[in-house]
């Protein structure tokens, strides 16, 4: 259930945001990316493990970093990080501890990210968006 949410939410968010005009700014999707990446944040605190919020922040800044970069660079950065944080998912209890993270989180995040990359990668190489910044 948790995959299949995951993928509708994510299709209905891009639809609702090409359809309102939200991702003709190129910021949309990064926003998106940053957002996703807090998450882990959130679950730590929730879960009241300060060692896992250090280690899910340092995370986060790493996808926050490479969303910034995508922006000021090309989208497709943004691509790849949306497809890695979908991989991150799938790894994340590995790593990481984190009591805060309810059961059905990674698979549903997991097809969250990796459908908004997919949707994201359509609308570049449809044209839809252009993926560089400043008419590079």
């Amino acid at each position: 259930m948790a995959l299949l949410v995951g993928a509708l939410l994510a299709i209905a968010v891009g639809l609702l945001a090409t359809g309102l005009g939200l991702d003709r700014d190129r910021a949309f999707y990064p926003v998106v990316t940053i957002v996703i990446a807090s998450y882990y944040a959130l679950f730590a605190v929730m879960g009241a493990s300060t060692h896992a919020l250090v280690l899910d922040s340092l995370v986060g800044l790493v996808f926050l970093a490479v969303a910034a970069t995508g922006f000021r660079w090309s989208l497709w950065i943004v691509v790849v990080a949306l497809t890695a944080h979908g991989v991150f998912d799938l790894t994340h209890g590995t790593f990481i501890a984190n009591a805060g993270v309810p059961v059905w989180w990674p698979q549903f995040c997991l097809t969250f990210d990796l459908t908004a990359a997919a949707y994201l990668a359509w609308l570049l190489k449809s044209g839809r968006i252009r993926a560089a910044a400043w008419g590079q």
